[in-house]
């Protein structure tokens, strides 16, 4: 038996389960109601364009579910706990925030789509278009990108 868990979290532990943990002591949760409805709003919008994300190519999928946690943790704690809690995305949120970085998968993966999406659109933006200044932005875009995701931490393999 492992220390300091409570009895509710022990069938969780046996089933090969994670026990549901509250979040909410992590919010700031914002006075305004308006504010709020806004702050949920945007939540679940990032969170459908995150989970597009994991089966589109060219739209990132981890960021736009960062972007969802940090709305709900403005917002609501049942989202907020409900993501947090979720076994893929709660995962990739909880080791981010605690500085453990990406996998060594995805430093590799998300600089070569950047690479290949960004590279087409130069293409298409310069050489069919002859819009220069467009393509030396996409330029100077994805390479901010590319050179973010190197600088990440490495999570260990589990």
């Amino acid at each position: 038996m492992q220390p300091n868990l409570t009895d509710a979290a022990e069938p969780a532990l046996r089933a090969g389960t994670r026990p549901f943990v509250d979040y909410s002591s992590q919010m700031r949760i914002t006075a305004n109601p308006a504010l709020r409805l806004l702050f949920r709003t945007l939540g679940l919008f990032f969170l459908v364009l995150g989970t597009a994300g994991y089966m589109l190519p060219g739209l990132p999928g981890t960021v736009f579910i960062l972007i969802s946690a940090y709305f709900f943790a403005q917002s609501s704690p049942r989202f907020y706990n409900w993501l947090m809690n979720h076994p893929t995305f709660g995962t990739w949120i909880r080791d981010f925030r605690a500085g453990k970085g990406v996998p060594l998968w995805l430093k590799f993966y998300a600089p070569a789509m950047i690479v290949l999406f960004s590279g087409l659109s130069v293409y298409y933006l310069w050489a069919v278009r002859g819009i220069w200044w467009a393509a030396a932005g996409t330029v100077a875009v994805a390479a901010y990108g590319v050179v973010y995701i190197l600088r990440l931490p490495t999570r260990p393999p589990r």
